[in-house]
């Protein structure tokens, strides 16, 4: 059964957008089928989602942690007209959390769940 969740930091930013969960639920199940936009290394990937009216090239960039099976952490996102892209040191930092939540146990995330820290969403898309 895969899980998917957003930090809490990706869950304020997309506050900001015209993302859904159930677009990121979509991105997941395409990313299951290997549809990524670029493997960044370290269980880090990045994934262009469409918004309404914009497309994919005019959309959402977003970085997910993933062992591209059963477990997705959507941690950083943004606008193509906020940047073009993520600087190297924001990469690495990037790819060591993501080595930090793909390392963790069932009930360590449970419990970021319950802390707040995750948001696990994807609850009737996951198979």
């Amino acid at each position: 059964m895969s899980r998917v969740f957003k930090l809490r930091h990706f869950t304020r930013w997309m506050r900001k957008t015209e993302l859904t969960d159930a677009m990121l639920c979509e991105a997941v199940c395409e990313m299951s089928r290997g549809l990524i936009d670029a493997d960044l290394g370290s269980g880090v990937v990045k994934k262009r989602i469409a918004v309404p009216g914009r497309g994919k090239s005019g959309g959402i960039r977003t970085l997910v942690a993933a062992n591209k099976g059963n477990r997705w952490f959507f941690m950083f996102g943004f606008s193509k007209n906020e940047r073009a892209n993520i600087s190297d040191s924001e990469k690495e930092a990037l790819q060591e959390l993501a080595q930090d939540y793909l390392r963790r146990t069932e009930h360590q995330l449970t419990q970021l769940v319950a802390e707040g820290a995750l948001q696990e969403i994807c609850h009737e898309h996951t198979s």
